[in-house]
């Protein structure tokens, strides 16, 4: 696993939103929450591009969806599925889960519905979606591509960029910025420890929470 997805996995979602609005980038995926195994996910992306089963934009394939890009990822990776936001069928299911938590996937993130979450958690596979349904993608929608940019949410996801899943919701760092972004997320998260020891040790929240967090990220205190 690398160095930087080692350093994403000890952050918070909040730390790296702050730290992606600081570097002007736009990262945060609205609206997902996990669904099965409750439990941080960190890792780079592996992409996945859902559509309709016509293949308006592109021919979809034949295999199953998401089979490809399972067999393609491990430890270190996160699968990401763009599923339009869509709520009315599954992008992902539960053979799916099993298959990638048996090659060490870190985790899922579906813009849209997923399925079989109580087998995602059974095999112990982070699943963050949108909601959760028990329609099957079948006859309903079709994989067009894997491995290719794709939106999630409005926010574009490369192969390869970090994504960091956890309670607080889906932050995408893109692959280009990942090493400043996470510098700046590192140093905010050290502010804060600092302020939550101060509030406990009995400092006013007041006076903890009046030094903007400019000034303290930059330690100018």
């Amino acid at each position: 696993m690398s160095d930087l997805v080692k350093r994403l996995r000890a952050l918070d979602t909040c730390a790296v939103s702050d730290a992606l609005d600081r570097h002007g980038l736009t990262g945060v995926v609205d609206g997902l929450r996990p669904l099965a195994a409750q439990r941080p996910l960190a890792g780079r992306a592996v992409t996945v591009l859902l559509g309709p089963p016509s293949g308006q934009s592109a021919a979809p394939t034949k295999r199953h969806l998401g089979t490809a890009a399972v067999e393609s990822a491990g430890p270190g990776d996160v699968i990401a599925v763009a599923h339009q936001g869509r709520t009315d069928c599954a992008g992902w299911g539960g053979l799916l889960s099993r298959a990638a938590a048996g090659r060490g996937v870190e985790g899922v993130v579906v813009d849209g519905a997923a399925r079989d979450l109580a087998e995602a958690a059974e095999a112990g596979l982070p699943v963050m979606a949108r909601a959760a349904t028990p329609v099957t993608a079948r006859g309903r929608t079709t994989e067009h591509s894997w491995g290719q940019p794709v939106e999630l949410g409005g926010v574009t996801v490369a192969p390869g960029d970090l994504v960091l899943g956890d309670s607080g919701g889906v932050v995408v760092i893109p692959a280009a910025h990942a090493d400043e972004v996470l510098a700046t997320a590192e140093r905010i998260a050290a502010t804060e420890a600092a302020m939550a020891t101060a509030i406990e040790a009995g400092t006013p929240v007041s006076e903890v929470m009046g030094k903007t967090y400019e000034e303290l990220t930059y330690g100018h205190h």
